[in-house]
């Protein structure tokens, strides 16, 4: 195998949501500088749903008009807005508009909009495009995608972003009744400046774009990577040949010739009952993964203390390129197995779910050992339902171009799922309780 070729596909892996998880861990800088405050968060939650629409139609023109639609020209298109978007992210990300007698962060709302299209489309695109080459570097695809969160987490703590000190603050309790006072000493959270500004960063995001949309340039021309193409052939160009690539799978190897065929779906090796096993987890696994856990992630580390929840935050967005580094050498295909790790992963998320739902009083709080639980806990939940990500994208990829771009609307509907549920619970009934990293008590 080509070591370019595993480095371009990290890379283009790489680029498909790195704008917008660089937009989450950078929110405790952005949010006490704009209007809308720590409201925006749940702003972002419904944008990203809404950006749904892009990977809503390329879906259906799959669907009902195979071959019709141009999918490197897609990419191109998408990368290319998603490097605008950042870029101008750094200029346009403080300014305001009045609407209605307030003032609104439209340019921030608008752009977040546009890399939330980017990013969901690229679930049903980027995805498809990894047919072209061999099963091997689907995987590291899937290695770059997870380093798509990491490498934002990693700036952002070099950045600073996040680190709070604890300082005391004095407050003085007067009492009439004897004219005498007392002073009590209360410590009271505080963000330390960042290292560097927020524009600094946005350029970096759009930095990782540009490198993004080389590294697909380069997977598209390079002829190194053109012997890396299953049957040894050149990209085909015609209408003819992208037709039957939407209808038929490139490469069959697990499946033996003259066997028949156990349903309509892709090479038809897994029977329709096995298909909607495979997406009804695809499913499960990216809710929690993408929106229901993450979102509760504040409330489940936080009342350990800060060190708990950025350790969390980091060592999880480990896990998800390890995983898939594990899934490189080991790639079982396993239904059992991936059942197996969906239940363990969602056993521990129970246990993080629980946590959160007795925050700012979850189990352990004041021990050393509850800290060390809560971060090995994300570090496992993470890791094992990466895995079985990698494991549902090479059953898929096996079975042809058509099941990535499903497995991709699979990946889409899931977090839509995770978000419609989570939204309401986490901002409007508020049903989470946030812990002090320097207050918590509890009895």
């Amino acid at each position: 195998m080509s070591l370019l070729t595993h480095l371009l596909a990290c890379l283009f892996g790489m680029g498909s949501w790195v704008s917008i998880n660089g937009l989450w861990v950078e929110l405790p800088l952005i949010v006490p500088q704009i209007p809308e405050g720590w409201y925006l968060p749940s702003y972002l939650s419904v944008l990203i749903q809404m950006a749904n629409i892009g990977p809503l139609f390329v879906t259906l023109m799959h669907r009902f008009r195979p071959g019709a639609l141009n999918e490197a020209a897609v990419i191109y298109l998408i990368i290319g807005v998603g490097t605008v978007a950042t870029f101008l992210m750094g200029f346009f990300w403080k300014e305001t508009v009045v609407v209605g007698g307030v003032p609104r962060s439209v340019a921030l709302l608008v752009l977040t909009f546009f890399l939330a299209t980017v990013d969901c489309t690229s679930s049903v695109t980027f995805l498809p495009f990894m047919m072209r080459l061999k099963t091997q570097y689907l995987t590291t695809y899937y290695i770059g995608e997870g380093v798509s969160g990491l490498l934002p987490a990693l700036v952002a703590l070099i950045q600073g972003v996040g680190v709070v000190h604890c300082i005391n603050s004095t407050q003085s309790l007067n009492h009439t009744m004897n004219s005498s006072s007392s002073v009590t000493l209360d410590l009271r959270a505080e963000y330390q400046p960042a290292n560097f500004s927020a524009e600094v960063f946005f350029f970096f995001l759009s930095a990782m774009m540009l490198v993004c949309l080389l590294a697909f340039l380069m997977l598209n021309y390079h002829p190194s990577v053109a012997r890396e193409h299953p049957d040894g052939r050149v990209k085909e160009k015609s209408q003819r040949n992208r037709k039957w690539a939407e209808e038929k799978p490139m490469m069959d190897p697990f499946r033996p010739e003259n066997t028949k065929r156990r349903s309509g779906f892709g090479a038809g090796s897994y029977s329709w009952a096995q298909v909607v096993y495979i997406f009804v987890v695809l499913a499960w696994v990216n809710a929690l993964t993408n929106v229901v856990l993450p979102s509760v992630q504040s409330y489940s580390c936080l009342p350990y203390g800060n060190n708990a929840y950025h350790l969390s935050a980091t060592m999880a967005n480990v896990a998800n390129p390890l995983a898939c580094l594990i899934a490189m050498f080991f790639p079982i295909r396993s239904l059992l197995l991936m059942g197996a790790l969906t239940v363990t992963g969602s056993g521990v998320g129970v246990y993080i779910m629980a946590m959160a739902v007795l925050s700012p009083c979850p189990l352990l709080v004041n021990e050393t050992s509850g800290g060390v639980i809560m971060v090995l806990a994300w570090i496992l939940f993470v890791l094992t339902l990466s895995y079985v990500k990698v494991i549902i994208g090479v059953i898929l990829r096996d079975e042809g171009h058509s099941a990535l771009v499903w497995c991709g609307a699979g990946v889409q509907l899931g977090s839509l799922l995770g978000a419609v549920t989570m939204i309401p619970v986490v901002n409007v009934y508020y049903f989470f309780s946030s812990g002090d990293p320097c207050n918590t008590t509890c009895p």
